[in-house]
């Protein structure tokens, strides 16, 4: 009887072939991807600036702050544009770069176009591409003048200082370069100016400007996707943008007029006031924000300010929520003592003396908690973070006095501070939804926190 006769080698021949072909398509997309940003559009090179007057100068470090480029370029004692900072993703550690005019460790030799491919393109003086935590998608927005002025205050303005930059902290194979360059065609805009607002309403556009571009508010609290890309990078993209993010495992509130997570029950003299002082009768700048009203805000001029709110405040929600209203039953409950929850017993023991069984607080002092637009967030973690490490408010030249809520992680168990936090979020008309033991449990153990049976 005659069997056919099956080739032992078919199958292996087989997939040594598809090995093959997909090293050879990975090559191409490499070599692609090189020769792209070898030819990525740089603006032809000049060195202008180098030559600017003062007025350049100071107008470069203006931009400078309104961008918030030492909060990121300074580590923590470092010298100011040093780098060295870490900068947490999820794909893992990137410290910033180097930005003083040192020839060797720092940017000196960029010539103009090195610099502007690196700030608006994200493509480094080498043809590296850069991770996007630099924010070059909103950079883009930048104007050729702001540009050259940047170049001008950074090249002169700024002390050189030589510190080399520190490895990032990126597992293989997320620390290859070469595919960014496919991220920066699909997610990055066009360079250049592309705001577009009402015609007429010039304080609008300028708002328009810096939120979108150098203020790149949108990196913190615009959501992301799958790839890490912004949602949207300006209104004209959709409801995403400024609706509200996650950064440094905490949120970002929306920007966005929405009724109670938002910035509906805010005046612009009020958002004004916010962003010039650290606080205001709603609220006061915590995590995050406070490095950016102690860094930038604090230092642009009132009309800078006034349009910006003017711009936020002229954007529509993007959640259907209703207005937070005031409820006083927790207050009296508090006050009776007729609340003997847990929650309710650990806020008069830790929380009431500052924040007040009223929830309201005292302004400009201590926030108040009720109607407060991060307690009301879908997203619980910035408050348990701000109960296990505290926080302390923003010092700054129009409002220095700095005031400071301790850490309780030390005091506190995870039980007791999801009752705590749960209770809060659900007291005094708040809508927020309760906070679980193991969402605790994880925070703490991601911050590293000792609870109170650590020795």
């Amino acid at each position: 009887m005659n069997t056919p006769h099956t080739p032992v080698r078919a199958a292996p021949a087989r997939a040594f072939k598809l090995v093959v072909t997909l090293i050879v398509l990975i090559a191409a997309a490499v070599i692609l991807a090189w020769i792209a940003t070898l030819f990525a559009g740089r603006v032809d090179d000049n060195t202008t600036a180098l030559a600017a007057d003062p007025a350049m100068v100071q107008r470069g470090a203006y931009l400078a702050k309104a961008g918030d480029c030492i909060a990121c370029h300074t580590s923590r004692n470092g010298k100011p544009f040093a780098g060295g900072a870490p900068l947490s993703s999820p794909i893992g550690t990137i410290f910033s770069s180097n930005i003083t005019p040192d020839r060797e460790t720092g940017i000196g030799a960029y010539t103009y176009a090195d610099f502007e491919a690196a700030v608006r393109r994200g493509i480094s003086k080498n043809g590296a591409s850069l991770y996007p935590a630099m924010p070059y998608p909103s950079y883009a927005h930048v104007t050729d003048a702001d540009m050259s002025a940047l170049y001008a205050y950074f090249m002169l303005g700024v002390p050189p200082v030589h510190e080399v930059d520190k490895s990032n902290d990126i597992p293989w194979p997320l620390s290859m370069r070469w595919p960014l360059t496919y991220w920066r065609w699909i997610f990055a805009p066009r360079v250049g100016p592309t705001i577009t607002t009402s015609p007429g309403d010039a304080e609008l556009a300028r708002g328009a400007y810096l939120v979108q571009g150098l203020g790149h508010c949108g990196a913190c609290h615009t959501p992301r996707g799958v790839t890490l890309q912004e949602l949207a990078l300006t209104d004209a993209d959709g409801l995403s943008y400024l609706a509200g993010g996650i950064v440094n495992g905490g949120t970002a509130p929306s920007l966005r007029t929405d009724k109670l997570t938002g910035l509906a029950q805010w005046t612009d003299a009020s958002l004004v006031e916010f962003l010039k002082t650290g606080r205001n009768a709603n609220t006061a700048a915590f995590a995050d924000m406070s490095d950016v009203i102690t860094h930038s805000t604090q230092f642009m001029t009132d009309s800078d300010l006034a349009a910006v709110a003017h711009y936020l405040k002229s954007l529509a929600p993007a959640h259907d929520e209703s207005a937070y209203a005031y409820d006083a039953a927790t207050a009296n409950a508090l006050y009776t003592g007729h609340d003997d929850s847990s929650g309710a017993r650990l806020y008069l023991d830790n929380c009431a003396a500052c924040h007040r069984s009223t929830g309201l607080g005292y302004p400009q002092v201590f926030p108040a908690l009720a109607g407060n637009q991060v307690v009301n967030g879908s997203d619980s973690s910035l408050v348990v973070r701000i109960i296990l490490h505290g926080s302390k408010m923003p010092y700054t030249e129009t409002a220095p006095s700095q005031f400071t809520m301790p850490d309780f992680a030390w005091r506190l168990s995870d039980q007791d501070v999801a009752d705590v936090a749960s209770f809060i979020r659900g007291s005094w008309g708040n809508r927020g939804a309760a906070v679980t033991v193991s969402a605790v449990a994880k925070i703490r153990a991601q911050t590293q926190s000792p609870s109170p049976s650590d020795p």
